[in-house]
């Protein structure tokens, strides 16, 4: 699990929850269901405008998934698995890959294709197409959040004149001047909160996953068409070592040492 995101949203909300306790622990005088209305219906109503439905029904809850978790191997660890897979296959065969143990589900993809086998290009071919597509949904999960938190305040806006509109049109009712003035007052709250601290971080936390798994996926790509070349385990190393950050290649160069 990513715990940044987990830890983000909890204090974020758990700063709003302090606040209002300080000023006396009122939370009801902080709900207005106009302003739920508003901003959470006219954000999803613009949202739908800009989306297909069918992105929207596969973009969200991939999104979700996404925001809250972490790559189960880190680009440095891809490198040594498949260094090891390398010299499994230069001293067993690719025949041997087929009872290897590999954790990571897009690498194991490619081990398959050289235990079974496939050419090249097949082998290439296949995998980028995976990671396109992959990438590509990532990426829409990404703006479809993003396309909401943009909406969130502008809707804000509109529940907040449509709240001044009602208040000003009963001036003679003081009764009706409270529920108006809630609606167009906490509009605006709903609005920035949806959007400054859910919509717009989660999709940039997508945004970073996603060239996360862009670096992986393309690493993994290379790894598997060098061991299908039948390339030496440390040629393959040092050739993957491209796709890290200078620390960590010192970092490796010295273990190797």
């Amino acid at each position: 699990m990513d715990l940044a995101t987990g830890i983000g949203l909890l204090g974020g909300f758990g700063v709003v929850f302090t606040l209002i306790m300080i000023d006396g622990g009122n939370f009801a005088a902080f709900f207005d269901k106009h302003a739920v209305i508003v901003i959470f219906g006219g954000s999803t109503a613009a949202t739908m405008i800009r989306f297909p439905f069918a992105t929207m029904m596969h973009g969200l809850p991939m999104g979700m998934r996404y925001a809250f978790t972490m790559r189960a191997i880190r680009p440095r660890e891809l490198i040594e698995e498949i260094t090891k897979i390398a010299d499994v296959v230069r001293k067993s065969g690719p025949m041997a890959l087929e009872s290897m143990e590999i954790s990571d589900p897009f690498l194991a993809q490619g081990a398959r294709y050289i235990a079974d086998g496939y050419d090249r290009e097949f082998i290439r071919d296949t995998m980028e197409r995976d990671r396109d597509n992959f990438l590509m949904h990532l990426d829409e999960g990404s703006k479809i959040y993003r396309a909401f938190g943009d909406c969130a305040p502008a809707w804000g806006m509109i529940g907040t004149i449509l709240g001044m509109v009602t208040m000003f049109a009963n001036m003679s009712d003081p009764s009706k001047l409270g529920p108006a003035m809630a609606t167009a007052l906490l509009a605006t709250l709903y609005g920035a909160l949806i959007s400054n601290m859910i919509a717009l971080p989660l999709a940039d936390k997508l945004h970073v996953k996603l060239e996360e798994e862009d670096v992986s996926r393309s690493l993994i790509i290379d790894g598997i068409l060098l061991i299908r070349d039948s390339k030496s385990s440390s040629l393959v190393r040092e050739m993957l070592i491209a796709y890290l950050p200078h620390n960590h290649r010192d970092e490796l160069a010295a273990e190797a040492a």
